[in-house]
């Protein structure tokens, strides 16, 4: 029988959780009270759509949501939605095909905790196939961990993470044909920076790069709750204003030299910081990458500790080439930079209906 017990990560239950940082505009409200329905654990003997609800919950580029989702009985196939890539920071798919990998380890673990047994049994530019079966549940911190894990922009506390916290996210995200390596010192870590910031201020010079990124952006909880997807700005830590609004003074407000000072405010107060390389650069690796980093990053949010992306150095190919070759791999692509430490958690983001993913 499933655990129903409430799971408490740092001391907030699932709806104290969605509450945090959600402040005073009218219809947030409503945003945390949708947050805190997405994000329930299983109930005993759950149909298979639960099981997409949990999977949807997975990290994924902008929150962009680019998957679809086919369930039978003995099987859940998760297939690509090219009509939700974001061509210019990801024009080969990449980010999208590990998206597919976070989903597919959402998947495997929701399924063990609801008494399925469920492996992969095919990876590739098709998407990910899920066999499952009938087993015993098996209660599992990663498990509980789903519906806290978030992507946490904002600045950390600074504070080291123990030898033994390390160890055991290595021990989460182990995975054949992945490579993690983690780095804590202050110098790594700087020219770490050097490289978020080279990329990043690539990024910010391109306009198209900026009008991607724009498209993806909730700027009021209502945006988030009739999309459903995208970044909601307090998500980020950032102010809550009409859309008509912000969108009118982006351009005033999104600026190259903030974004790099806030770039360096999230990595100077980082732990420290965790590359995922892949074997091969094809899909079925970077959906591998996918499952590792899913699997780092609920690890990481039962231990208390937060996480979130700094990827420009693997998005810009001028920067990932010296970026690889700073790591010791020339040659290979390095696939995720993720920063970790302890923080207070941000508000959730939203997922669409189990309803419009389900094909």
């Amino acid at each position: 029988m499933l655990s129903r017990r409430a799971l408490l990560v740092s001391g907030l239950s699932v709806t104290a959780l969605a509450a945090v940082g959600y402040g005073t505009w009218p219809r947030m409200g409503a945003y945390a009270e949708e947050a805190a329905r997405q994000r329930q654990l299983l109930a005993a003997e759950p149909e298979l759509g639960e099981l997409v609800r949990m999977a949807s919950l997975a990290a994924n580029g902008h929150n962009t949501q680019p998957w679809r989702f086919r369930v039978s009985e003995g099987a859940v196939d998760i297939l690509p939605d090219f009509d939700r890539r974001t061509e210019v920071v990801d024009p080969d798919d990449h980010h999208l095909y590990v998206s597919l990998g976070c989903a597919a380890e959402n998947l495997v673990i929701a399924a063990g905790a609801s008494g399925r047994r469920a492996a992969v049994s095919a990876a590739g530019k098709d998407g990910v196939g899920i066999a499952l079966e009938q087993g015993a549940a098996a209660e599992s911190p990663l498990y509980e961990a789903i519906p806290y894990r978030q992507s946490t922009r904002s600045d950390y506390d600074g504070a080291p993470v123990s030898a033994e916290d390390i160890r055991r996210l290595q021990e989460a995200a182990r995975e054949e044909g992945v490579e993690l390596l983690i780095f804590t010192d202050v110098v790594d870590l700087e020219t770490i920076l050097e490289a978020v910031v080279e990329g990043n201020s690539a990024q910010m010079d391109d306009p198209a790069f900026v009008e991607e990124l724009k498209e993806w952006i909730r700027f009021s909880p209502d945006e988030a709750l009739a999309r459903g997807d995208g970044l909601f700005t307090a998500a980020s830590g950032n102010p809550v204003m009409p859309g008509w609004l912000t969108r009118a003074m982006f351009g005033l407000v999104f600026r190259k030299g903030s974004e790099n000072d806030k770039y360096r405010g999230h990595v100077r107060t980082s732990s420290g910081v965790a590359v995922f390389v892949g074997d091969k650069a094809d899909p079925a690796h970077w959906i591998r990458v996918g499952r590792a980093f899913q699997r780092f990053a609920l690890q990481a949010t039962a231990l208390g500790l937060k996480t979130a992306h700094v990827n420009q150095p693997v998005e810009v190919p001028s920067v990932r080439e010296e970026f690889a070759g700073w790591l010791g791999i020339p040659g290979q692509r390095p696939d995720l930079v993720v920063r970790f430490g302890r923080a207070a958690a941000l508000p959730m983001s939203l997922r669409r209906p189990v309803g419009e993913i389900v094909v």
